[in-house]
């Protein structure tokens, strides 16, 4: 069973940069796709950025133009760099990918956008 890993979280400052890292533990056989979601304390889980295995990217409106999905197919890894981070960014972040079986999420990563 493919396990995922997120890790990169931490605390910074407001207008910092953070960059998520997901390792899965082996090679999915057939995605349809994978991505990020975050939840905030007291709010549902939500998209923050979605790639089709074919490409097109989705990025949640908030998000747009600070935070840019990576994907490297040859290391089983998918980044999520993010810029210009504001405190309404603050909230676990979750990494998954949905195959044709099943879906796979990571354990979560803190992120907390603080001055």
């Amino acid at each position: 069973q493919v396990q995922l890993v997120e890790s990169g979280g931490g605390l910074v400052q407001p207008g910092g940069s953070l960059r998520l890292s997901c390792a899965a533990s082996s090679t999915f056989s057939s995605i349809n796709n994978m991505g990020w979601y975050r939840q905030a304390p007291g709010k549902h889980r939500d998209m923050v950025a979605s790639m089709a295995w074919g490409g097109g990217t989705q990025y949640a409106d908030s998000v747009k133009g600070r935070f840019t999905l990576v994907r490297d197919n040859a290391k089983n890894m998918l980044d999520l760099q993010m810029n210009d981070l504001k405190p309404e960014d603050t909230a676990v972040y979750y990494c998954y990918y949905d195959t044709p079986r099943r879906e796979y999420w990571g354990q979560g990563t803190q992120v907390t956008v603080s001055a």
